[in-house]
């Protein structure tokens, strides 16, 4: 029987958030309102751009995510290709991965919560 893609982003979000930190936690409850505010593109130079371990890790994972889901326009799941992918992208295209990359981060940060590694207080 075939998962829907509510299930796939679920089992995804639940894979990658095993053990993540609180930072990581944190960023993916953040991570949605900056694509609102921001975009995709600008959102995904801050994460490139900041280095840290917990952007880098969220970055690859949603990199990858949404590889898997627009191999045509995103040929390889690392920032460097995504990025000319983004900018080449169709205005409908370039929607859709955004819808994508906000569904597949409503279940990360869920998924980030409830089974990451608990913040210190």
């Amino acid at each position: 029987m075939a998962q829907t893609m509510e299930q796939q982003r679920a089992a995804d979000a639940w894979a990658n958030c095993k053990g993540c930190s609180g930072p990581y936690q944190n960023l993916a409850k953040g991570l949605p309102a900056l694509i609102m505010n921001s975009g995709l593109m600008q959102v995904l130079a801050f994460m490139h751009a900041k280095g840290a371990e917990q952007h880098l890790s969220l970055e690859d994972h949603l990199l990858t995510w949404l590889h898997k889901r627009f191999p045509t326009v995103l040929p390889k799941p690392d920032f460097a290709s995504v990025m000319q992918g983004l900018m080449g992208a169709q205005p409908a295209d370039f929607q859709h991965i955004t819808a994508e990359a906000l569904a597949w981060l409503r279940w990360t940060r869920q998924m980030a919560s409830a089974v990451g590694k608990k913040s210190e207080p």
